[in-house]
């Protein structure tokens, strides 16, 4: 009988051979585990002498993943990826009741937070944290689902479709009076408000010009940071922004906003809800989701 239960090599070379893996670097690998290259370099070797198998190939410039590097790669990212979330979920103190979930700053204030809020009224007990950035989410432990605008072409996740909303350019309601009958040309000499963030994959104003067949250059004379930003340009009457229906609609049923319903057009892509397998969620995470997509169901644009 193997004197371990699970017949398992030391974990620390199982989690030296991890992190070189993911980041194809020793050094890295010894610089996130606080140890050194030789270290790394040792507990590696050590595993590949029990394992009877090379898991890199070593090069001059670096280190590739051999066919057994890559399947072992697969299997312990999945498998510490749900020894984290266990153990993010008994630091809580409620593993049932507790999720996270992920979206950019403009989502998490114009959809995502008030959905949530509705959410309590029927699941009071239920611990959501919402984690807002208007950076690029990937498949990270501390976070259960996240939403995101178009499909990761290289995620390992499943996406599933939340809806496709319509872009149209709002502004305030004076402006849009003033913009009455006008065409994409006579909107191009008013002050086009811009979202320049760094890891952004919305839609832009080129992109919505040129899918209406405006392939003219566009000046550039206003630049935000972030969408709440352009919103509150757009309402002072100051400049037009590129707007999200879905996303828009209390301030475009409440006046605030006006959308140029002329220049309607659907979105290039869907939004998302990327998440891990249903097997891995907690019963909170769970109920979320299914409320999410019930209420986007029931309340379709």
């Amino acid at each position: 009988m193997s004197r371990r239960h699970y017949n398992l090599p030391p974990l620390a070379s199982l989690s030296a051979f991890e992190a070189a893996a993911r980041h194809l670097s020793f050094k890295v690998a010894a610089s996130e585990l606080s140890v050194t290259p030789g270290a790394v370099s040792h507990q590696i070797k050590a595993l590949e002498a029990e394992l009877a198998s090379p898991l890199f190939i070593r090069k001059h410039r670096g280190v590739e993943l051999t066919e057994d590097g890559a399947a072992l790669l697969e299997a312990l990212g999945s498998s510490f990826l749900k020894i984290s979330k266990v153990l993010e979920q008994i630091r809580s103190g409620d593993s049932d009741n507790h999720v996270t979930v992920g979206s950019t700053t403009a989502v998490a204030a114009l959809w995502l937070s008030p959905s949530v809020i509705r959410f309590w009224q029927d699941y009071p007990h239920v611990k959501v944290n919402q984690m807002a950035e208007d950076t690029y989410f990937a498949d990270r432990s501390d976070v259960d689902f996240f939403i995101r605008y178009g499909k990761d072409p290289n995620a390992s996740l499943p996406h599933t479709k939340l809806y496709r909303d319509i872009l149209t350019p709002v502004c305030s309601p004076e402006l849009a009076e003033e913009l009455k009958g006008a065409n994409l040309r006579d909107l191009t000499e008013h002050r086009l408000i811009h979202l320049a963030t760094k890891h952004s994959n919305w839609t832009t104003w080129t992109d919505w010009f040129q899918a209406l067949g405006f392939n003219e250059s566009i000046q550039t004379q206003a630049r935000v940071s972030s969408y709440a930003l352009a919103l509150q340009v757009a309402r002072k009457g100051a400049g037009v922004a590129l707007g999200w229906k879905r996303l828009l609609k209390p301030m475009l049923d409440s006046g605030k906003l006006v959308a140029l319903e002329d220049f309607n057009i659907p979105a290039p892509h869907n939004f998302y809800l990327v998440e891990r397998e249903n097997d891995s969620l907690s019963e909170g995470a769970l109920a979320l989701k299914e409320w999410l997509l019930k209420e986007l169901e029931e309340n379709s644009v």
